[in-house]
């Protein structure tokens, strides 16, 4: 009954149908069906079907950082039922596992609002990059505790989109203005902090993030403006990148020079095809990170990967 089931299929439909949705919640509520809907008969065969589908999830993702740490807690969580006396016990202790995670999802997201809201005070102009659901957890809670702030957003190309958190963020009465991406310097005095959320958070406590992060963050460490990078703990990843060129989503084209440029090209088109999605940022470019464990320092964030892997 597993070969009919369509992980990709079933993951895309959750991010699609649900707006609210990130990646990793939807690779786990993905694999949690996968499970149930299997019946393995050995442990190997059971372990084998879900390392599978996790490859599946990941070949499938164009920027697959944050969903890969999705499948990377589930199969911790596989890891632990290794006690389990048989498949059938196993299966039912992922599937509990699974759905308290995914269940919990939304109350990490509250709790990393609910440390990150003291760091934004009335008068402020905060700037936000790109868009992010968590990010916007925090300024809709700052607006109902009737904190009044100003919010730059960059326009994050090649999607555009920091247009979205512009629409949210006028919805909510908050005055907004949308800024290109080659203006951040020109209005960086002007700015009081800046936030930024994150694809994932790696060992050395840097950041995986939209392109542009890294950028920014040189701009206002130059202009000693804090950085606070916003992520849910379940995006803290097991990857200890050097440079850009050390991502999993690096790919050798991406901004290559072509020996025999075309004499008619389509640039907009090539911006999409050829430039990366995402950047790193190193640590020490990020003042500090809220997080729904609580507000912790970029080193923080190896002690918690060495609790979650090694316990």
């Amino acid at each position: 009954m597993a070969s009919t089931f369509d992980i990709v299929q079933h993951y895309n439909s959750l991010i699609k149908g649900d707006t609210s949705i990130s990646a990793p919640v939807a690779a786990v509520g993905s694999l949690v069906k996968l499970i149930e809907k299997q019946r393995a008969t050995t442990m190997l065969e059971f372990t084998m079907i879900v390392r599978t589908a996790c490859e599946k999830l990941k070949e499938a993702a164009n920027n697959s950082i944050s969903l890969s740490a999705g499948c990377d807690v589930f199969m911790q969580q596989l890891a632990r039922t290794s006690h389990a006396q048989s498949v059938d016990e196993c299966r039912e202790m992922l599937i509990k596992a699974g759905s308290e995670f995914v269940q919990g999802a939304g109350k990490c997201r509250d709790n990393v609002a609910e440390f990150g809201s003291p760091f934004v005070r009335d008068d402020q102009t905060i700037l936000v990059h790109s868009y992010s659901r968590v990010l916007m957890g925090l300024l809709r809670r700052a607006v109902k505790q009737n904190k009044r702030f100003r919010v730059y957003v960059t326009e994050s190309r090649p999607d555009q989109s920091g247009l979205r958190a512009v629409a949210e963020l006028q919805g909510l009465g908050v005055p907004c203005e949308v800024v290109l991406d080659a203006a951040i310097g020109y209005i960086m005095e002007k700015v009081d902090m800046v936030l930024v959320g994150a694809e994932g958070v790696v060992e050395s406590g840097g950041l995986i993030n939209k392109i542009g992060t890294y950028q920014i963050a040189i701009l206002a460490k130059a202009a000693k403006k804090p950085l606070y990078a916003l992520a849910e703990s379940f995006k803290f990843v097991r990857l200890y990148p050097l440079s850009q060129y050390d991502l999993p989503t690096y790919r050798s084209d991406l901004l290559s020079f072509k020996d025999k440029p075309k004499a008619a090209t389509d640039w907009q088109a090539e911006l999409l095809r050829n430039n990366p999605m995402l950047d790193y940022t190193p640590p020490e470019y990020i003042t500090l990170l809220f997080t729904d464990l609580g507000v912790m320092t970029p080193s923080g964030v190896s002690d918690e990967l060495i609790k979650f892997y090694l316990d």
